[in-house]
């Protein structure tokens, strides 16, 4: 097998992201997917401004625009009493090009890419291949994957990207701690095409409702709208995701006659995790192999694109003869952003949701509140929390 291409392991967003740009910089590339096709599930669904300004980069921006839906604004709500702080992404115009959050789920971003990959002979997308190990020596790299029926091949490359997800094989095979928390709750989403923003005066398309008793989440797309719901770890699966407690939830957000049409269900445990590596000789990390964080703020999914654009640039400059050390400005840059702008924005967003003492919980929202009502303080609050902020920190991390 020859070593003249890069291996990427996994095909989610952040895998053909790299893909396509190592791609368009003439590298050859093999992508392995442990599924028989893209997976299709409801996860990330939140594309922020700087994410979609790099894929106008790869012609996925217009198209993904079209599928989803422009949100101009988001808010954080009390549970009772409605709006706190309504921000608007019209504030970043001049900043980017695209001044809103885009609500769009990301197996739409796979598949624009994938008919993107499919017509460039430089790549190769191989599915049903589960990763089971990896190894490299100073002239190369080798991933065993494992096919449905048991059999076993051995794949060869000149570096291996690890974008197998928050239990990535690769990560573990290079023996790098994935150190951090687990949140004591579940997060269980639901998706239904009942029209919140009609029942609910003055909802955004996102909303943030604090309440300290139960904090939840609604995100409208283009088709339905998301609930995310916190929900204690002890409460058995088949209760949790059972038709009359799902009933029972849902009403205790809005009471309605009849029932909800639940279209999407799922319940799962929350991480908040960065490697301690990123770049271990020719063997790389991105997105949720490297960094997994609650999805309070949506950064999970956009800071996986940004690592894949920032690795796939360096990465082309050291095949066409570089220095490897950029390798090492590509850890450093992106780890940074995961531990002190990701993490740490979306556990300020889940304590503010999540407070209970009735004093601090207040001066949180009245915070907010401020913060929405002066203009400058707005822009910058903008400015992090949509993630071109650091980003535009990056250049002066050596």
């Amino acid at each position: 097998m020859t070593r003249a291409r890069v291996i990427v392991a996994g095909a989610g967003p952040v895998g053909l992201v790299v893909a396509a740009c190592l791609a368009d910089a003439g590298i050859p590339v093999l992508v392995v997917e442990a599924e028989r096709d893209l997976p299709d599930g409801l996860r990330a669904s939140t594309f922020h401004p700087p994410t979609l300004d790099m894929l106008e980069r790869l012609d996925a921006a217009a198209p993904l625009v079209e599928q989803g839906l422009i949100c101009r604004h988001w808010q954080f709500r009390d549970r009772r009493t409605g709006p706190v702080a309504t921000f608007d992404m019209e504030l970043l115009r001049g900043e980017t090009n695209h001044p809103y959050r885009l609500q769009c789920e990301q197996w739409r971003l796979t598949r624009l890419l994938r008919q993107r990959l499919d017509a460039d002979p430089n790549v190769e997308i191989m599915y049903d291949a589960r990763a089971v190990s990896a190894s490299q020596d100073a002239d190369g790299v080798r991933l065993v994957i494992e096919r449905e029926d048991g059999s076993q091949e051995v794949l060869e490359g000149a570096y291996l990207i690890g974008a197998d997800g928050a239990r990535s094989v690769v990560r573990k095979s290079i023996d790098v701690p994935f150190d951090g928390q687990t949140i004591p709750e579940l997060y269980l989403t639901l998706s239904t095409p009942y029209p919140f923003h009609e029942a609910i005066p003055q909802l955004s398309n996102i909303a943030y409702i604090s309440d300290p008793e139960e904090w939840f989440v609604l995100l409208r797309t283009a088709g339905v709208w998301r609930l995310l719901l916190p929900t204690e770890a002890s409460e058995p699966e088949e209760v949790m995701l059972s038709d009359a407690r799902i009933q029972q939830r849902m009403k205790e957000v809005l009471p309605i006659g009849g029932d909800y049409e639940i279209r999407h269900r799922t319940a799962y445990r929350v991480h908040e995790r960065v490697a301690e590596r990123y770049a271990v000789g020719r063997i790389l990390l991105a997105g949720d192999a490297a960094h997994v964080n609650n999805p309070l703020g949506g950064m999970g999914m956009n800071g996986g694109i940004h690592d894949a654009f920032n690795l796939a640039d360096k990465l082309a400059e050291v095949w066409r003869g570089g220095d490897p050390a950029l390798l090492g400005r590509y850890e450093r840059q992106r780890r940074k952003v995961a531990l002190d702008v990701v993490q740490q924005q979306a556990l300020r967003n889940r304590a503010t949701l999540n407070q209970r003492d009735p004093a601090v919980r207040a001066a949180a929202l009245d915070d907010l509140r401020r913060t929405a009502e002066d203009p400058a303080r707005h822009k910058e609050h903008l400015m992090r929390t949509s993630m071109i902020r650091s980003l535009r920190e990056l250049d002066a991390v050596a």
